[in-house]
């Protein structure tokens, strides 16, 4: 069975740090774009940002660039989610999709991704 899994949420203040993983199995990530989506209570899903296959092009949404980090460790399938400076408006469960055989850019909607994991929450509160 392919599948991701998420891993790493959980209760942070204001400020701090948190880093997310996500790793495949079933198949192989290496020619795959892997992306991070969240979706807070009462809103619509969204990008956080993405990764392309060899991981030399990352993208990421205005809202979290300069405090996030994404890279990917192909050799052990994973992908994760460097989150600094967190704030409470990044709480929300955070989703890690896998696009397969995709050489280019990292998609930015959902919608374009092949596989997601269950997810993982993340609350920011003092």
């Amino acid at each position: 069975q392919v599948q991701v899994i998420e891993s790493g949420g959980g209760l942070v203040q204001p400020g701090g740090s948190l880093r997310l993983s996500c790793v495949a199995s079933g198949r192989t990530i290496r020619t795959s774009a892997l992306g991070w989506f969240r979706q807070a209570p009462g809103k619509e899903r969204e990008f956080v940002g993405g990764i392309n296959w060899a991981g030399d092009s990352i993208l990421y949404a205005d809202s979290v660039k300069g405090r996030f980090t994404i890279s990917r460790d192909n050799a052990k399938n994973s992908v994760y989610l460097q989150m600094n400076s967190l704030k409470a408006d990044d709480t929300a469960v955070y989703y890690c999709a896998a696009r397969w055989n995709n050489l280019g850019l990292a998609p930015r909607t959902w919608e374009s991704y092949d596989l997601w994991g269950q997810g993982t929450q993340v609350t920011v509160s003092s």
